[in-house]
């Protein structure tokens, strides 16, 4: 897929006028029309198909419906237990098998490495979905300049750990932190996104700012929030969620509409904000980019 830059904010006005300048134009005539940032959007919008070109889920949606157990477990309450959660400062740091481990602030992230703006599906394990409009840099290019090793096969991530705001993390039920994993050659797929902020705003606590993944071909749980330890490993590691409900949730948790969760079908999903359910599409709808990646796997076995 080629990568899409945008140096300028494209304001949230812009990304909804986006579908009336597509119907009266074609993409050549908005190079005239339109600021380069919202002909990035426009052309990627083209690449990634034809239902990215209708509304984007508002950011109203975005920012109020959210599943992050470290506030809550109840989506439209995350918002307001998370408005005091503290973003700044942030460091992550970058270890395990690679040439170059480091600590990084999250400003000499953004220095380093140029945002990109991409709209990606987000399909929730649970059957929800949304069309979102990140603003990020490909996970490769902070691994590329860390250097893994020969050894290096995978890639965990941790959350921050910080019960005193996060007060779902008072719960005894889970292993806190959260964790999750890749494998090396899925985090260093260019759709792998580190993601700083949506709707060309920096990314909201309830989001997970002020670092979180995008992983767009797999269910919304891999995409892990507020991120403060990337690790590069020799062996697979164990996730929040292989090890609270191993039966239930995957290592790989590719979306794909023929495997269903033990407790309901996966057919199927409801955009946020539509009242229809439409088809879930394999691996989110990335398969080109991505199904190579699994070549002779048993997806049903590993899922």
């Amino acid at each position: 897929m080629r990568k899409i830059k945008s140096t300028e904010v494209t304001p949230e006005a812009v990304y909804r006028n986006r579908r009336q300048f597509m119907k009266q134009a074609g993409t050549a005539v908005l190079g005239s029309l339109l600021a380069p940032g919202a002909l990035a959007l426009a052309a990627q919008n083209a690449q990634v198909g034809e239902d990215l070109r209708g509304e984007l889920t508002s950011y109203k949606a975005i920012t109020n419906y959210n599943n992050f157990y470290e506030f809550t477990t109840d989506k439209e309450k995350v918002a307001d237990l998370a408005e005091d959660f503290q973003v700044t400062p942030w460091e992550v740091e970058v270890s395990g098998e690679v040439s170059k481990p480091g600590r990084f602030s999250i400003d000499e992230l953004k220095r380093r490495f140029p945002r990109e703006e991409r709209i990606y599906r987000l399909r929730c394990v649970e059957g929800w979905s949304m069309v979102i409009p990140w603003t990020g840099f490909p996970l490769a290019s902070l691994l590329k300049s860390v250097e893994p090793t020969a050894q290096a096969r995978f890639v965990r991530f941790v959350s921050v750990h910080r019960p005193s705001e996060m007060p779902g993390q008072k719960d005894g039920w889970y292993d806190w932190p959260y964790t999750e994993g890749l494998r090396l050659d899925e985090a260093m797929n260019d759709l792998a996104l580190l993601v700083t902020g949506l709707y060309g705003k920096e990314l909201p606590r309830q989001d997970g700012a002020p670092l979180r993944l995008a992983v767009p071909w797999k269910y919304g749980f891999k995409s892990i929030k507020s991120i403060v330890k990337i690790e590069v490993t020799r062996r697979q590691p164990s996730t929040f969620w292989t090890q609270t409900a191993p039966n239930e949730y995957g290592f790989y948790a590719n979306v794909n509409p023929n495997v269903p969760h033990p407790r309901w079908s996966q057919a199927t999903e409801r955009r946020i904000g539509e009242f229809r359910r439409r088809k879930t599409l394999r691996f989110n709808g990335y398969e080109e980019e991505v199904a190579s990646l699994y070549a002779g796997m048993d997806l049903r076995k590993n899922y």
